[in-house]
């Protein structure tokens, strides 16, 4: 079955840096794109990052500049940098893949940024 396992989370100082990733498996994982988003508490979660299968990216403008999306097709994995973190980025980060017509979504992890 489809899994999807995030991790990389964890405390930063504001300006500092993070790289998050998401484990793939149960799928051809270099067929499909996948997303990031990111969720804090009382809000609707929000499509930060999105890469296709052919590597093309995309960034919410309030991470633009600042986070990187990227895939890696021989560890079937999905990753986020994120530099200059600020404390608006703190939040539960998901990751998501549409496969077969279906949404799968990890578990989530916890970045706070915080001094």
């Amino acid at each position: 079955q489809v899994q999807l396992v995030e991790s990389g989370g964890g405390l930063v100082q504001p300006g500092g840096s993070l790289r998050l990733s998401c484990a793939a498996s149960g799928f051809t994982f270099r067929g499909y794109g996948g997303n990031w988003y990111r969720q804090t508490p009382g809000k609707e979660r929000e499509l930060v990052a999105g890469i296709g299968s052919g590597g093309s990216t995309w960034y919410a403008d309030s991470v633009k500049g600042r986070f990187t999306i990227s895939r890696d097709n021989a560890k079937n994995t999905f990753y986020l940098q994120m530099n200059n973190l600020k404390p608006d980025d703190t939040a539960v980060y998901y990751c998501k893949a549409r496969v077969f017509g279906s949404d799968y979504w990890g578990q989530g992890t916890q970045v706070t940024v915080s001094s």
